[in-house]
């Protein structure tokens, strides 16, 4: 196979066309193409409204080697394809007497149990949560108003905290060994649109990945594993430095050798008891925010040159930025024609997430704009400093909101931000004749109205967060209506508290991925070791691997 880079064709063109495009890049007849595999579709956007797409082509042609040596010696857009599969131990010799036990089904767990079931390792998988048919009901239930369900909500349950937010594919981590092409075959595989081995910014949809994570378990059991929900681990068995078990809420114990953990960044009663148990881990920064919301077609026309942009789709936009205090302030979890949705899982505290649906046609596009915090800034020591500071900003939240979704409009927070300054000294005041004007322009018959899954309140969410974060914030929203029209406008609807970026603890691990404890594998995003769906997809694969090579001396 041949790849071919910066292939350059219109919107609404035809695989004839893309098949023409090669022919004429390589110099031979469309006839001497026998395959033609799209491995990377991005947009280009620079002159709107005149939109492309780039394409990277694998193509299978006649007298390859021929064709191959007319681009040798010079700079070209013509290669070899590379070969990067993922690599899997052996599969086992004979079912394990003592099988490797996951604890948590987010991406981590799930892709971990699903390759270890898939190579005979007969995983036990075990979810605090519900299935997700089950999940999805009690989550739309409160956000119809019904009461939380500490163990089956946003957070936990079958598929974990990414379910719920759009199943956004894209990540930073490279892929030398063929791992994040096997998670996203393996969403196919199950169930997900094929485009996402090839989008630039892969997604599932909340509706959809719903379907793809049942699938999955269902072929899990049917390869021999087992999954038990409504299963808490609530303490772990260590006997001279191995891991020996773990223990149950109702009290069983299930004895294991090698224990994953691939709990989510919310766990944080299982922080606690593992750090009891002495379980090496530290504090880590993360970030936190508030979620923003504009009109859709606001950014469709901003990216694209266009309110409506047909199949293209609901745009999607980055932004980032450095304040005066050197805070990094950039945006997070983006959702194109999306929902900011109650996430919480705690009582009396509130966190939101953002969320879309396949189709991504909601009329508002929200994102996070968060700022990086660190262990300095949280005030108090120890590994679990994170997790105290995360339930401070989430008490606030939920006071504020009455239980639902603080909400406040960027004209109003800017101004309460800016008090907040000038009471303190670190800025000037805002003229009365400007704040005037300014909620005159606010409050107008177009503004717009956030879109929120679960109820919510008009509040002063400036009172969320240290005021050096609303700064960072507010200078940040400035930034970005410099490079997106209308992204710092009045009407625009923040809601709070955006406290679950990522995990505020990383469960120390070795080369061999295991704890100092030995057979203990701290895996995915909670553990903090990804950020993302695919990301902690990659690592459960990755500890997956491990496992099978430490089991296979005893198989």
């Amino acid at each position: 196979m041949l790849r071919i880079n910066q292939v350059k064709v219109r919107t609404g063109h035809s695989k004839l066309d893309l098949q023409k495009q090669a022919a004429g890049i390589l110099h031979v007849s469309e006839q001497d193409i026998t395959e033609l595999k799209i491995v990377r579709q991005s947009i280009d956007a620079r002159k709107k409204p005149e939109i492309y797409y780039i394409y990277t082509l694998d193509a299978a042609v006649r007298r390859e080697d021929k064709v191959l040596r007319r681009f040798q010696g010079k700079e070209s857009r013509v290669c070899r394809a590379p070969e990067n599969s993922c690599y899997f131990p052996d599969k086992a010799l004979q079912v394990p007497v003592c099988p490797p036990v996951i604890v948590g089904m987010g991406p981590a767990g799930l892709f971990c149990g699903y390759f270890l079931a898939l190579y005979g390792y007969c995983p036990v998988i075990l979810e605090r949560g519900k299935c997700v048919e089950e999940r999805q009901k009690d989550v739309e239930e409160f956000w119809a108003g019904g009461p939380l369900n500490p163990a089956s909500n946003v957070q936990f349950g079958e598929g974990g905290a990414g379910t719920f937010s759009d199943g956004k594919l894209n990540t930073l981590v490279k892929d030398k060994d063929g791992r994040n092409r096997a998670v996203l075959e393996t969403f196919v595989k199950f169930g997900a649109k094929e485009s996402i081995l090839y989008e630039a910014k892969p997604h599932i949809g909340t509706d959809i990945l719903c379907r793809v994570v049942k699938a999955m378990r269902e072929e899990i059991i049917r390869l021999g594993g087992r999954v038990c929900f409504e299963s808490q681990v609530t303490d772990i068995c260590l006997e001279q430095g191995q891991v020996k078990g773990v223990i149950l809420g109702g009290g069983e114990r299930i004895a294991c050798e090698q224990l994953v953990l691939a709990i989510g960044h919310s766990a944080r009663d299982t922080f606690a008891m593992l750090h009891e148990r002495k379980v090496p881990m530290e504090a880590k920064a993360f970030a936190v925010g508030l979620r923003v919301e504009h009109p859709q077609s606001m950014i469709n026309e901003s990216q694209y040159g266009m309110s409506d942009p047909g199949i293209l789709g609901a745009a999607p936009y980055k932004v980032a930025a450095k304040s005066k205090s050197g805070r990094g302030v950039y945006s997070f979890c983006m959702c194109p024609g999306g929902y900011v949705v109650n996430a919480s899982s705690e009582e009396g505290r509130t966190a939101v997430n953002g969320m879309s649906y396949s189709g991504r046609n909601g009329k508002n596009a929200n994102s996070a704009i968060i700022v990086t915090v660190t262990p300095e800034d949280f005030g108090g020591e120890g590994p679990l400093a994170g997790i105290a500071f995360q339930r401070k900003l989430e008490e606030k939240a939920y006071v504020l909101g009455e239980g639902k979704i603080p909400v406040q409009r960027y004209g109003e927070y800017k101004r309460s931000v800016e008090r907040q300054g000038v009471e303190k000294g670190t800025i000037g005041e805002v003229p009365p004749a400007e704040a005037a004007r300014k909620q005159k322009e606010e409050y107008g018959a177009d503004r717009m109205e956030p879109q929120c899954k679960g109820g919510y309140l008009w509040a002063n969410v400036s009172a969320i967060l240290p005021e050096d974060c609303n700064q960072a914030i507010v200078e940040g929203m400035e930034i970005f209506g410099r490079q997106i029209a209308g992204f710092d406008r009045p009407d625009v609807c923040l809601s709070g508290v955006e406290s679950r970026t990522s995990s505020p603890v990383r469960i120390l691990r070795d080369n061999s991925l295991q704890s100092p404890f030995r057979g203990l594998y701290p895996c995915g995003e909670g553990a903090g070791y990804a950020g993302g769906i695919v990301s902690a997809a990659m690592d459960g694969i990755r500890v997956a691997e491990a496992v099978a090579k430490g089991m296979g001396q005893y198989l």
